[in-house]
């Protein structure tokens, strides 16, 4: 089982703040499944807007976490790390489900399992709990596709 600290998830994830949402990796069984979790903080950006009078961490980033997790552990298991010459791509996410509010001062333990992988797309199962009670749950699906590196040509977009 190997375990990561934030070091080895930025070799790993592309995302960087505001939008990294995986703090370290727990458990990962290459090929199967990945522990992580993420510790919420009321320094979230999100919680200015998502809701001032309650702060709640949105559905839809608990369901992102998940994805950064399932990321990490498709690139531990292709032997991979992220680089400018590809991307990660959500391709669908089906069955999400939200059972518990997410609130500052929770840490999110998320579990996500490789269900099957087929051509360029990886399924997976996916839980996010806090303190043991389900808050989110979803299956997700996800491709590596490669791109070409921006040009370094005078004149060329950034």
């Amino acid at each position: 089982m190997t375990v990561l600290d934030i070091r080895g998830i930025l070799e790993h994830l592309p995302h960087r703040y505001p939008f990294l949402l995986v703090d370290r990796v727990l458990e990962i069984e290459l090929g199967k499944r990945i522990v992580a979790i993420k510790n919420v903080t009321i320094n979230e950006p999100y919680f200015i807007g998502h809701f001032p009078h309650l702060p709640v961490m949105p559905g839809v980033l608990q369901i992102e976490a998940l994805a950064q997790a399932a990321g990490i552990l498709s690139f531990q298991t292709m032997g991979r790390r992220s680089d400018a010459g590809s991307v990660y791509y959500f391709v669908g996410i089906d069955n999400a489900r939200f059972k518990r509010p997410v609130v500052p001062g929770d840490q999110l333990r998320l579990e996500v399992e490789i269900t099957r992988v087929a051509r360029s797309i990886w399924k997976y199962a996916g839980r996010a709990t806090v303190d043991g009670q389900l808050s989110a749950e979803a299956e997700l699906m996800c491709t590596l596709r490669e791109i070409e590196p921006a040009s370094d040509k005078p004149g060329s977009a950034p």
